[in-house]
């Protein structure tokens, strides 16, 4: 089925990448809609980087078909090509060149007119703080420096969907609050879709869906609100002295599951500020501590996957190294 709705800016039906024994992308399906903010939320290794490597014909897919803007991402890569931006998540900038070069430099590679590249340059290397550093070579940047300069050089073009994969690595927080507002005015005005790949789910809370991936599977797909609603109300953290004791007790009295997180207690209820006193008074062991919050993204990946969020896990970026040396020999 080729896309036929404007609408569309991303199709993608039952896609999959292997490597050798390792299935890093198994068999989704997913719709990115146009001027959407559309976020992949997953640990190291689970698949994000694959994906979008797919996505943007840097690596060939072993199952299944997508579509970018239109476009069959198989047979119609060039065209996938120029309708897209993309910021990867290792460095690719020529640290021989400056900045106002290396913007240049992109600019010529896709036949963006002088009168277009020349203001809009000026324009992305102000919004990053870079235009005093213009004519510096890239080699003196610091590694923020160089995570802004290759988000600028991602929009020169004008793409229709622009690839954030691990955008804000190496930021500092007054840059990365001042790159995203850019972004979500620039996507307002230019009908840019932007698809993130992500750990961290602060930067998933401004997206309009989310999909969370884990070990190459696609567990869920909704709003950050919708998913956040899927967890039990509020909730609950304990730090109790005998841990198996209470979860056994908050089980037979409460009928509450608990699971053990960092050597606490962590319970999904409803209502949680009338029910701490009870817990308190009624779980047959001494409390140490109890905070309670509304649910957050991070609630929502331990709840789907009984497991937090893995910071530090091998992923399948070895093994696309691997695939493109291989094609070297």
């Amino acid at each position: 089925m080729v896309p036929h709705q404007k609408s569309e800016a991303i199709v993608a039906e039952h896609l999959s990448r292997r490597f050798a024994a390792t299935v890093a992308v198994d068999d989704i399906s997913f719709t990115a809609h146009e001027g959407e903010f559309f976020g992949f939320l997953g640990p190291n290794g689970a698949g994000k980087t694959t994906t979008i490597s797919m996505l943007c014909t840097l690596l060939p897919p072993t199952g299944g078909s997508a579509w970018v803007n239109g476009y069959d991402i198989a047979t119609q890569a060039d065209e996938v090509r120029r309708s897209i931006g993309l910021v990867f998540q290792d460095p690719t900038l020529d640290d021989r060149l400056t900045a106002a070069e290396n913007l240049e430099f992109h600019a010529r590679i896709y036949h963006v007119p002088r009168a277009e590249w020349v203001p809009r340059r000026e324009q992305l290397l102000r919004m990053v703080d870079l235009w005093d550093r213009r004519d510096h070579l890239v080699r003196t940047f610091s590694g923020g420096m160089r995570r802004r300069l290759e988000v600028a050089r991602g929009l020169l073009h004008h793409p229709r969907v622009l690839f954030l994969d691990e955008p804000t690595l190496g930021l500092d927080p007054q840059t990365r609050e001042t790159i995203w507002s850019y972004l979500l005015r620039l996507r307002e005005q230019e009908r840019l879709t932007l698809f993130l790949t992500t750990h961290y789910m602060e930067e998933t809370e401004r997206c309009n869906r989310i999909a969370i991936i884990d070990h190459g599977k696609i567990i869920a797909l909704d709003s950050p609100s919708g998913l956040k609603a899927r967890v039990g109300g509020d909730v609950i953290r304990l730090e109790v002295d005998d841990p198996a004791l209470a979860r056994a007790n908050l089980r037979d009295t409460f009928g509450i599951d608990a699971t053990e997180v960092d050597g606490g207690l962590r319970l999904e209820v409803r209502d949680g500020a009338h029910l701490i006193p009870r817990l308190v008074g009624e779980i047959g062991v001494p409390v140490r501590a109890v905070t309670l919050r509304a649910p957050t993204l991070d609630d929502v990946f331990l709840s789907l996957t009984g497991a937090a969020i893995r910071e530090h896990e091998g992923d399948a970026l070895e093994g696309m190294r691997e695939h493109v040396r291989s094609m070297r020999r």
